[in-house]
Order: C-alpha cells, then sequence, then structure tokens
C-alpha cells in the first residue's frame, strides 16, 4: 500500500496549508487546514477535510465495511449501513485521539439485534485494521440502533 502526500501551497499562495493524496490505487483526497484569523499564513482556506477527520473517516469505513460483509455472509438481508463518529482529542501535542464513540445504524429485514452486536464486535475485535490502530490511543466505543426495512 503507498500514498504520496504534496503541499499545494507551492501551486497556489492563498493556501498555505492544502495538500493533495494521491494513493496507489489511483484516486486523490484533498486536505485543508482551518483558517487561521491570528496568523494567515498558518491556516488553510477550509477547502477540504483536515487530515485528522480523514482518520476518522478511514475509521468509519473499515468497520462499516466489515460490518456489512460480516453480515451478509451471515445471510442477513443488510440494505443499509451508516457510522456517525464523534471524537475528543488530547488538548496537548499530540492532539491524538483519547475517546471514540461510533454509533451503528444498519438497516435491513429481520436483522436480529444479536447478529449486528456480533459483527461489530468482530470487526472492532479483530478485523478493522483502524479500530485497532486508533484503539492504542483512544477508547472506543459503540453503540447500534437497527432499522426494519419494510
Amino acid at each position: 500500500m503507498e500514498c504520496t502526500v504534496s503541499w499545494t501551497g507551492g501551486l497556489d499562495t492563498r493556501s498555505s496549508m492544502g495538500f493533495v493524496a494521491e494513493t496507489g490505487s489511483g484516486h486523490v483526497v484533498m486536505m485543508d487546514g482551518a483558517p487561521d484569523a491570528a496568523k494567515p499564513e498558518n491556516g488553510g482556506r477550509n477547502l477540504a477535510p483536515r487530515p485528522m477527520e480523514l482518520l476518522l473517516s478511514g475509521l468509519g469505513g473499515c468497520a462499516a465495511y466489515d460490518v456489512v460483509l460480516i453480515l451478509k455472509r451471515g445471510r442477513h438481508q443488510v440494505e443499509g449501513c451508516s457510522v456517525a463518529i464523534e471524537a475528543e482529542r488530547a488538548e496537548t501535542d499530540p492532539k491524538v485521539f483519547t475517546r471514540i464513540h461510533m454509533q451503528f445504524t444498519i438497516r435491513g429485514k429481520d436483522i436480529p439485534a444479536s447478529a449486528a452486536e456480533r459483527a461489530i464486535a468482530m470487526s472492532h475485535d479483530k478485523y478493522c485494521s483502524a479500530s485497532q490502530m486508533l484503539g492504542k490511543t483512544a477508547t472506543i466505543t459503540t453503540g447500534l440502533t437497527l432499522a426494519e426495512s419494510a
């Protein structure tokens, strides 16, 4: 797996903290910093997600992927899965994540809560690499909302 991250500041002097990531799979992701009113040259233009937001996005994508795959392999009729993530960071540098809560909403037909809870636990405990890495600094909790399809 590989990725190249390049600063865009050399191309656009108005965006001193913009970056573009080019992934080994051929995709591009933009990143930017928050504007800094006190020192505009140190801030971004708020044109893209922050790098730490992308870490949380990766966690959500990794876990949701696992949960859907586990439920589908169990022959459950999954029609939707989303993960709302809230996180807290340390107040001092490095401002690592210290607490992360992942609230899963799974929509489908006749999915037992026990099966959904088991899929979430398996993702967290065994399969999700992002969860394992972020769990080194953060307490990760999960919740579940099941929505029955018509």
